[in-house]
């Protein structure tokens, strides 16, 4: 089949989103297995792949062909791929490196929250706005476009995890970010979700509109590719509330952690989670 068509794009975005995922994940955790020089290496090693996801956004903005945006949309993952894995690292994450109290009010909860990932969202604002800047005025913002639904699909993601869902995993949680737990909220249902999914719908059918109406083969497979992570990530927030084993996708390629690694997450990542009065 041709990389014309929007069924592959679409499977194409599927499989990137799926594989990439879990190639961070194993990453993670063998380097979990390994010690804390094994995370910092992880980082130092990927490196590559951020200045080629950079390079990758310059050098497609004028290229309009369905290989651009191909390339536009890999390059943003590269970059967003190498942020994830410098914060899964323990790498880039923020100044707050302590459980968060049971107790804790939901101001002090919300700025300790916010401290454990500041170093994070700022390198990812500051890229976006990066991004932002080389894409004015380009015939070709595909990576533009799939860098700020990553971004804005995370910070949607965290709210809700902070504001509380129903179904929480920290399985994956590695050793350096094991108090990141204290501050995620179980709760039947908050205020944010409803909205999140409804943007996160709304856009969907925004890309799919225009990936039917394009009259472009670069177009076509731009928005196909948006359309694609936008659902996914739309898919992701249901996963939140409705009780299927996602988990699954990922854990049978990681490797199992280390037992004397695992006694020591156990507590940090399954019994620091706060709860709401009516929390499940």
């Amino acid at each position: 089949m041709s990389l014309t068509n929007p069924w592959v794009a679409a499977l194409s975005a599927i499989f990137l989103w799926w594989f990439s995922t879990g190639l961070i994940l194993w990453r993670v955790r063998r380097a979990d297995n390994e010690g804390h020089d094994a995370h910092l290496w992880s980082v130092l090693l990927g490196l590559p792949l951020l200045l080629a996801g950079i390079i990758g956004l310059n050098e497609t903005l004028r290229d309009t062909s369905a290989l651009g945006a191909y390339l536009a949309f890999l390059s943003a993952l590269a970059v967003w791929g190498w942020v994830e894995l410098a914060f899964l690292s323990g790498i880039i994450t923020g100044p707050n490196t302590r459980p968060c109290p049971p107790d804790a009010a939901l101001h002090s909860r919300f700025f300790r929250a916010v401290g454990t990932i500041l170093w994070h969202e700022t390198v990812l604002i500051a890229l976006l706005a990066t991004i932002v800047i080389l894409s004015d005025g380009a015939p070709n913002i595909f990576g533009l476009w799939t860098f700020a639904i990553l971004f804005f699909a995370r910070i949607s993601a965290k709210l809700n995890l902070f504001f509380g869902v129903p179904r929480i995993h920290t399985e994956f949680l590695p050793r350096p970010l094991s108090h990141l737990a204290s501050h995620f909220c179980r709760a039947p249902m908050n205020w944010v979700f409803p909205i999140s999914v409804t943007l996160l719908s709304y856009a969907s059918y925004c890309w799919l509109e225009r990936a039917y109406s394009a009259t472009s083969e670069g177009a076509t497979i731009g928005f196909t590719l948006l359309s694609a992570l936008t659902l996914l990530a739309l898919l992701e927030h249901w996963f939140m509330v409705i009780p299927l084993p996602d988990q699954k996708l990922w854990r049978w390629m990681l490797p199992e952690r280390k037992p004397q690694l695992q006694g020591k997450l156990k507590p940090a990542l399954h019994t620091t989670l706060k709860e709401t009065p009516h929390g499940l």
